[in-house]
């Protein structure tokens, strides 16, 4: 075998129900059934004399922050958008995502500033299907690796 580091050791391999989201002050938020946070990075584009390939510097970042919630109860979240609506002062909040490996190491990344954005389902109804609702945050200050997975060998 050429690359025998390929595999990696598929022990440690994690999937979905190895995962958290919890509030800022650690309360796991237990009918998040899904989350996902992804950075986007734009660059500025130059352009010298002389040089036909076209260039580009780090310019700008955004990072985001989507969930998807089970609706089982009304909930803190929902009540507070409900009044942000109402009394047009947009909440912003703080969350941890957590993902446990086997050996009980943990990679977990603090979220700062999530406000609001883009879409957030009010109500998402469909005959057959669980009641779910997605939020849709962008999140204002950088993100911080509070700790890491690690893996025995």
């Amino acid at each position: 075998m050429r690359n025998a580091q390929a595999a990696g050791d598929t022990r440690h391999g994690r999937t979905g129900k190895d995962g958290a989201f919890y509030s800022d002050d650690g309360v796991l938020l237990a009918t998040v059934e899904s989350f996902t946070s992804n950075v986007t990075f734009n660059n500025a584009k130059y352009s010298v004399l002389g040089d036909a390939q076209e260039h580009e510097t780090a310019n700008t970042f955004a990072v985001n922050l989507t969930m998807s919630q089970v609706v089982v109860e009304d909930d803190a979240f929902f009540e507070e958008i409900m009044d942000a609506l109402e009394n047009q002062t947009m909440p912003c909040w703080n969350f941890q995502g957590s993902l446990l490996g086997r050996n009980g190491s943990e990679e977990r990344v603090t979220y700062y500033e999530c406000v609001p954005s883009g879409q957030i389902d009010i109500q998402n109804i469909a005959v057959g299907d669980v009641i779910k609702r997605n939020w849709n945050f962008f999140v204002n200050r950088p993100p911080k690796l509070t700790s890491l997975l690690s893996v025995d060998r």
